[in-house]
């Protein structure tokens, strides 16, 4: 589990405690990382390739893999204030 490099070691306890929780913040932020990229204009077919049905999807596919990458190093932070919500949440149950 790699996390932001500013991360506390109190945080990083309680991400060790509940890795479906941290899994689960780590994939919204992954999710909402592939739509910035997106919207940013990354994975849009060069016209130099031809384009087509086929370079789109699996552009998609790229874009999806970056920000999965991305948020696997760390990302922008936005997993450990998601899992810091959640963990508030359920620990009310």
């Amino acid at each position: 589990m790699i996390v932001g490099a500013s991360t506390p070691p109190q945080a990083m306890a309680q991400f060790e405690q509940n890795p479906k929780l941290w899994e689960a913040a780590k994939e919204m932020e992954t999710v909402f990382l592939t739509e910035m990229l997106k919207t940013a204009g990354f994975g849009k077919p060069l016209e130099s390739f031809g384009g087509g049905a086929g370079e789109e999807q699996f552009s998609s596919l790229l874009v999806g893999h970056q920000a999965r990458a991305f948020s696997d190093r760390g990302g922008v932070g936005l997993a450990e204030k998601i899992f810091t919500a959640m963990a508030g949440r359920s620990d009310g149950k």
